[in-house]
């Protein structure tokens, strides 16, 4: 590896592991470990589309001309996206608006890029023995699709407010109150073409 990326490499595990210790202590403070978070993730809809987009991400991994992108990381990616995409965008949405600790901004911000982008890069490397060339090129992609997963499970009908993000609610996490899918498919689509413009070039 060149020094750039044993320095990076060495940065990414360290930030790594400062989150880990932030994690152990703040656990029982942490959305992303209390029951409610997964009634509020683990809904039909949601838990569809997840599976939906697995599938695909898989399925085509080994057509995309990527010798990085195989069934293994296409599916660990996808399942750490699917578990802590909503929760990271909740939590810096509530860390710009000043309610919760930048202790925590900084472990959303850890999960994000490990599930975006460091989970990859491991991968590869131990893998193939070498730092992925692509590992700049993926960090950007991936956080395209990791950020419009976020939004669209996070997406919520409101009666009072109609269509929201459920993090810009002060129940959030909960389960949805009112099910009104047909009036979320509409504000669904643009983060469904978002990713489906980051996958589908590497098709042709």
């Amino acid at each position: 590896m060149t020094p750039f990326l044993t320095a990076y490499l060495a940065g990414w595990i360290a930030a790594c592991l400062l989150a880990a210790s932030l994690i152990v202590r703040q656990r029982a403070d942490l959305e992303l470990f209390q029951a409610r978070y997964w009634r509020f993730l683990l809904q039909g809809w949601k838990v569809a589309t997840f599976v939906v987009a697995t599938v695909f991400l898989t399925v085509i991994a080994p057509y995309t001309g990527d010798p990085t992108w195989d069934y293994v990381d296409a599916l660990f990616m996808s399942a750490l996206t699917f578990v802590t995409a909503p929760w990271v965008m909740g939590t810096l949405y509530l860390a710009i608006r000043r309610r919760v600790a930048l202790a925590r901004a900084y472990i959303a911000a850890c999960v994000w890029l490990f599930s975006a982008s460091w989970s990859y890069d491991l991968y590869i490397l131990l893998r193939d023995g070498a730092y992925p060339e692509t590992w700049l090129p993926n960090l950007f992609l991936s956080s395209v699709l990791y950020v419009s997963a976020g939004l669209l499970w996070s997406l919520e009908w409101s009666e009072r407010r109609g269509v929201v993000l459920q993090f810009t609610e002060p129940y959030w996490p909960e389960r949805d109150a009112v099910r009104r899918l047909g009036r979320i498919v509409w504000f669904a689509l643009p983060f469904m073409i978002i990713a489906a413009a980051v996958t589908l070039p590497f098709l042709f």
